[in-house]
């Protein structure tokens, strides 16, 4: 529904130390028009240039503190509200490539009156300076 919206392009940074980033990130939003259960985000799939980034090197983080998707998955007492950016967080030695690239984000969702999740996505061209 609201898939061109998932991705803010510029919020794009790396992480760790500048000469040795350790990961990168950026600012995402909930593709549903309703607050959701982090319990209730079944993926977070992250790709660069169509390349999957591993599961295990993802973490979210709403504003309470970052969790790994498998954390997410117990995490019943925090909710990510509609309109509210969160981190996404992709640990990757060298952090996001220097030049333009395609990232993109699939969110799964369940969703409690539908009987199939709600996928959405969204991809941008980004480019962080070398």
């Amino acid at each position: 529904m609201f898939d061109r919206y998932l991705i803010d392009a510029d919020s794009l940074r790396n992480t760790g130390p500048a000469d040795a980033p350790t990961g990168f990130a950026f600012d995402a939003k909930l593709g549903y028009y309703r607050g959701l259960g982090l319990s209730m985000v079944e993926k977070l799939d992250i790709a660069i240039d169509g390349e999957p980034l591993p599961r295990e090197a993802v973490r979210f983080d709403e504003g309470l503190g970052p969790l790994t998707l498998d954390e997410m998955e117990t995490a019943y007492d925090r909710r990510w509200p509609f309109g509210t950016a969160a981190t996404i967080l992709v640990d990757r030695p060298g952090g996001f490539p220097a030049g333009e690239h395609e990232l993109s984000l699939l969110q799964q969702l369940r969703v409690s009156y539908l009987p199939f999740p709600a996928v959405n996505t969204d991809k941008k061209s980004v480019s962080l300076a070398a």
